[in-house]
């Protein structure tokens, strides 16, 4: 089985308890994954965006869940690595949610006409 192991290599390592080693580890790892995954996205936007989801969780105190999500970033990013993650799935996490372009265009006010609800453009 191909398998990175990043979360067990870093439980062995004793690694867990630092969000900083895994920070950097995914830092590492992003010119990799955009050129996996072939998004077209700035590097400096995907570090910011990354910071952003470290930042949201620099609240919490209790040891037990910041091992949790540590281990947890761990293997995201061994899964992302092993490419078992979809591009849609990297971009959610990315840039959030949005709606695409084709989702919008398809909407129709409550007031729409028979002959609006069957155009295609």
């Amino acid at each position: 089985m191909a398998s990175l192991q990043l979360s067990k290599h870093a439980r062995q390592m004793g690694v867990i308890g630092r969000p900083a080693m895994l920070y950097k580890k995914i830092v590492r790892e992003i010119p990799r994954i955009l050129m996996i995954y072939d998004i077209d996205m700035p590097l400096e936007d995907v570090r910011a965006s990354i910071r952003t989801k470290f930042y949201e969780q620099k609240d919490i105190k209790d040891a037990r869940i910041a091992e949790m999500l540590v281990e947890k970033g761990y293997m995201s990013l061994e899964t992302t690595m092993l490419q078992h993650k979809q591009k849609a799935h990297l971009m959610h996490f990315l840039e959030g949610y949005t709606v695409p372009m084709e989702a919008e265009r398809k909407r129709l006010d409550a007031d729409a006409s028979i002959d609006d609800q069957f155009a295609r453009n």
